[in-house]
Formats: structure tokens, C-alpha cells, sequence
């Protein structure tokens, strides 16, 4: 049986992120990357709405997120291939509430060096048309929705191509001599002793064992060191050896609309926040709906991250909820933006969250010649260069990992054992 230096359980961003970094700087092991679909990035990464932005208080995110988009930034523009990379930033509105809360972070931010472009409730409603006021509207009163006081734009913010993005990663893994083995699906992971005894039942608590591999349905992989990034689907395999990552999945939607009216498409083309001339990724007050320009199908993306009551459980093939957007979304957006009115999905997708239930930032360790990678909790894309790094760090024994543009972090900072992450206080 082959023995392979590493295998991979799972062929989504983060993992092709990771394998890519490890092959680049050990270009002689023998890596193989298993997934059971038929090709890479078709799980929750296809399900992506595929935005990222630069902006964070926690030092952690920052460097996360920033890395990741300036290498992409570098792929895109040195590199010349096209990841359609759209910096049409984030426009985040805030009630009064919140925004007194968030202003401090933003000043204390822009001291060091982060821009952001500040409109009133008037502009907003010049430039969007967007109703910023519900004083009179027992209606919106009573779903408690916030008023659009302020509008904080991000310019260092946009949108990708999420399958340029994973073919990139996949061609190059694969131009180094990587290997990746489609419709193969983990089905446990091997556990041996050190020193085998022949003892039925074997390894015993008093034996120095280790994880050799994965069972498949295509047989027994085995490999000096085993990687789970299997996103929200990760526990399934980690859970049976009592190994704790902290993640777990949540359903996310996204709707489509056409922008087949006028008001619609003179929304959709909003002129005045970036060179693309359209929209930016919009973040209505409260609750916070998302709206993502789409150029190429003349359409919006609708989600909402729904928290309580919203359950953690294991979708093999998630899918939209009518009344989500029916009752939900929609009766929220039209409120502020009477320019929906009357508007039905043309189409829906639904995805996981590897949700990480410690603090929302991915976790990354080893134990006994298991490594884990995830828990992005729906920042995937915009920190998978990072991510990737950090996991071929940790795979090269590295007490640090060095991110795009030089900057560094220590590895054990998204390990368990001693994990140091700062909250997160730019919450969408």
C-alpha cells in the first residue's frame, strides 16, 4: 500500500488553500487530496456569497482577511489571472444606536491607518433612495427595524469569483505534482499503535497510538500525516475519536432578483462609491440583510445570517426555504428599499457555515498526526491565503507563519492549546 507524506480530506478553499502552500514549499512530498464530490469547491465554497472586505477591529481578522485579499490582488493583477476581483466595497448602515457603539472602533481604526468614507441619512437616501426613517410606521416599529442614521463605506472591500478562485488553487497544487482523487469519501480515520501487538481491539489507552489514514469508500489511504478540512462535515470524523474542533454547521441562503426595473437597475448601478459604478455590498441597519451586487446575471444576492432559532445541523444537500424569503427577507428589504416591491426570486441556493463556536475565527492544530483546518464561520474566501499559510506552517513544524506582504503570526494563536484571538467588535 502507498503511504503518502499527507492526505487531505477535502477539496474546498481552505483545503486546496492549504495543499497549495504545502507543495510550494515542499514540493518533493507526495500529497494527495481525497473529496467525495466530483469536483473541487463544490460544497459550502460554491454556496459562498463570495464577498470579502478589509476591515476589522481584531488584529487576528485583520491580518487574516488583508493578506488574503492583497494575494489575490496579486494573482489577479501580477500573475494575470482573472479571479473577476471587484473592489466595490462595503456599505454598512447603522441605526443610531450602533453606530454611537461602532464610531469608536472606526476612529480608533483610521488613527491606524484604515479609511472609510462616512454618509448621513439624507445622501443615503439622495444616492439609494432608501427610506432611512420609520418614526411613522407601526409596521417597521413592530418588526424593529432601526432607522439608516449613518452609512459607513469601505473602500478596501469587494467581490471574487469564487471558482476562478478554486481553480487557481487547484491548478497549481496540481501543476506541482499534487494529487487529487474526486468521488472518494472519508468514512472514518485510522487509528494505529506505534507498535503493533496483533491485541484484538488494539490500541489500548496504554499504548502510544497515532491517526495513519483515512478509510474511504474506494479503500484504505494511508499517510504520515492526515488533514481534515472538511469545513462543516468535519466533526463527523472528529467526533468518533473524541477529538473536539469546535465546529459546527448552520444553514445559510442567498435569493437572486432581477434588477428588471428601472428603479431596480438604477439601484443596481449606483454611481458615486466605487470605479466599478454600482452598489457596494450592502448591510442593511437591523436586522442586518445582506444585498451583493451580481453585474453579470443584472441581479441582487438577499441573505440573512440568521442566529437564534436557527439550528446547528448537518444538511447533505441544503436547501432554500421559500417562506425565509417570503416572510423574512423580503418584508425587511422593501421597507427600506420600496424599489423591490412586488419582486420574486428567480433563483436560491443554500450552504453550511463551519460555525466556530468559540469565537467565529478558524482553528487550526494537530494532534497525534491529525491536523484540523476550519471553522472559518463564513469567512472562508476572504482569509483562505492566510488560512492556508498558517496550516502549512504548522504541517512544516513552524512556530510562526509568514502571511502575503511579510507580516507575520504565530501559529498557535488559532490552535486550542493556547489560542489567542481577539473579539471581534465589526460584527455583520
Amino acid at each position: 500500500m502507498v503511504e503518502y507524506d499527507a492526505v487531505i480530506v477535502g477539496a474546498g478553499i481552505l483545503g486546496l488553500s492549504t495543499v497549495y502552500h504545502i507543495k510550494k514549499r515542499h514540493p518533493n512530498k507526495e500529497i494527495l487530496v481525497i473529496d467525495k464530490l466530483n469536483a473541487a469547491g463544490q460544497a459550502a465554497t460554491a454556496k459562498s456569497a463570495a464577498a470579502f472586505r478589509c476591515l476589522f477591529s481584531s488584529k487576528t481578522n485583520f491580518l487574516l482577511a488583508d493578506s488574503s485579499a492583497e494575494f489575490y490582488r496579486y494573482v489577479q493583477e501580477d500573475l494575470n489571472v482573472d479571479l473577476k476581483m471587484r473592489w466595490v466595497g462595503y456599505l454598512w448602515l447603522f441605526n443610531e444606536e450602533n453606530y454611537e457603539k461602532t464610531l469608536p472602533v472606526l476612529r480608533d481604526l483610521y488613527k491606524k491607518g484604515f479609511t472609510y468614507e462616512e454618509y448621513n441619512s439624507d445622501e443615503l437616501a439622495e444616492k439609494l433612495g432608501i427610506r432611512t426613517n420609520f418614526v411613522d410606521d407601526e409596521e417597521a416599529q413592530l418588526m424593529g427595524l432601526g432607522n439608516a442614521y449613518k452609512g459607513i463605506f469601505i473602500p478596501k472591500a469587494g467581490l471574487i469569483d469564487v471558482d476562478l478562485l478554486v481553480k487557481f488553487y487547484e491548478s497549481e497544487f496540481l501543476r506541482l505534482g499534487g494529487k487529487i482523487q474526486y468521488v472518494t469519501k472519508a468514512e472514518s480515520v485510522v487509528v494505529e499503535p506505534g507498535e503493533p501487538l496483533e491485541i484484538p481491539g488494539e490500541p489500548y489507552f496504554w499504548q502510544d497510538a497515532n491517526v495513519v489514514g483515512v478509510n474511504t469508500n474506494k479503500g484504505t489511504i494511508k499517510a504520515k500525516k492526515t488533514m481534515i478540512v472538511g469545513g462543516a462535515w468535519s466533526s463527523q470524523l472528529l467526533d468518533s475519536l473524541g477529538v473536539e474542533c469546535h465546529i459546527k454547521p448552520k444553514k445559510r441562503q442567498i435569493f437572486s432578483v432581477k434588477a428588471n426595473t428601472d428603479a431596480l437597475g438604477k439601484l443596481l448601478f449606483t454611481k458615486g462609491f466605487n470605479d466599478v459604478g454600482c452598489l457596494p455590498f450592502t448591510i442593511l441597519p437591523n436586522p442586518s440583510v445582506l444585498i451583493r451586487p451580481v453585474l453579470e446575471e443584472n441581479a441582487f444576492w438577499l441573505g440573512y445570517a440568521d442566529e437564534f432559532p436557527r439550528a446547528f445541523k448537518l444538511e447533505e444537500d441544503s436547501q432554500p426555504e421559500e417562506n425565509f424569503y417570503q416572510y423574512g427577507i423580503y418584508q425587511v428589504l422593501v421597507k427600506y428599499f420600496p424599489q423591490f416591491f412586488g419582486c420574486h426570486p428567480f433563483s436560491a441556493f443554500a450552504g453550511l457555515y463551519a460555525i466556530n463556536t468559540l469565537d467565529s475565527q478558524p482553528v487550526i492544530f494537530e494532534e497525534n498526526r491529525l491536523m484540523v483546518v476550519g471553522g472559518a464561520s463564513g469567512s472562508g474566501i476572504m482569509k483562505a491565503d492566510a488560512i492556508g499559510r498558517i496550516a502549512a506552517a504548522l504541517y512544516s513544524g513552524d512556530e510562526y507563519a509568514v502571511l502575503h506582504g511579510g507580516k507575520a503570526i504565530k501559529v498557535s494563536d488559532l490552535g486550542l492549546k493556547n489560542r489567542l484571538v481577539e473579539p471581534e467588535k465589526l460584527i455583520i
